[in-house]
């Protein structure tokens, strides 16, 4: 099998590092964790699983996951976040490839858990990502949120990878409260000018996007929760991009 360096990054993951290690590790000849200086045992535990461990302030999504892809000691890059792991038919697949084209990614279907229920309602199942690459032609965006893979080919492993997002409602809520945060923060940075109207209407188009093009509206509860969860998390990124600006002037 070609050898194939696992990476991760992470900020206070003690409880979850442990078992993410442990699943790239049945396809991965080595791990490498990069932390954004936690303030758990996040660092020491990965150590002592055997992971080479990288501290680096968080740069942002896609660069913190392209920042441990030069200390890789081989090409091909199996990248999962600390609440992922791979099933069972993702080691099988990811043993059965024969990675001898560099310019070929690999995606996998994710499936979405909040606290042990799948949630596969609009759009969250199979919520295909890329996830394995060869450095030498592909990688993650230069983008401070919500980074992905760019790759000259992508081919579907139609392999699963366990996503552990929520551990349940309220954790969902305080993550939305995070990521918000951190997508106005990315979105400032861009440039992206105050807006009283856009608040209300991307919360509106994500609601219509969940709701009709997804189908949640026919997807009982699950579809609902998707629906208002997405729509109450674009509306806050850009209400608190308003917020950044408004403070910014008040200084």
């Amino acid at each position: 099998m070609t050898p194939i360096t696992g990476i991760v990054i992470t900020l206070n993951e003690e409880t979850r590092i442990g078992d993410c290690i442990d699943s790239l590790k049945t396809v991965c000849d080595e791990v490498i964790v990069v932390d954004s200086l936690s303030q758990d045992d996040t660092a020491r535990v990965a150590k002592g699983k055997g992971a080479t461990v990288l501290l680096q302030t968080y740069l942002g999504d896609g660069p913190q996951k392209a920042f441990g892809v030069p200390h890789a000691s081989h090409d091909w890059i199996l990248a999962l976040d600390a609440d992922e792991r791979l099933d069972d038919d993702a080691i099988l697949a990811i043993r059965r490839l024969p990675l001898d084209n560099p310019s070929v990614a690999y995606s996998f279907r994710r499936r979405n858990f909040c606290g042990s229920h799948w949630i596969k309602a609009a759009g969250f199942y199979p919520d295909e990502v890329v996830r394995l690459y060869n450095r030498t032609t592909s990688g993650y965006l230069p983008k401070k949120a919500h980074s992905s893979v760019e790759a000259p080919k992508v081919e579907s492993t139609d392999a699963h990878i366990r996503h552990f997002t929520y551990e349940n409602l309220s954790h969902w809520i305080q993550r939305i409260d995070q990521l918000s945060t951190r997508d106005a923060w990315a979105m400032k940075e861009k440039g992206i000018s105050p807006s009283v109207f856009r608040p209300t209407l991307h919360a509106l188009s994500a609601m219509i996007r969940k709701l009709v093009l997804k189908g949640g509206l026919l997807q009982g509860s699950d579809g609902l929760t998707v629906a208002m969860t997405t729509a109450f998390h674009a509306y806050m990124k850009y209400a608190k991009l308003n917020e950044l600006h408004e403070n910014e002037r008040q200084t």
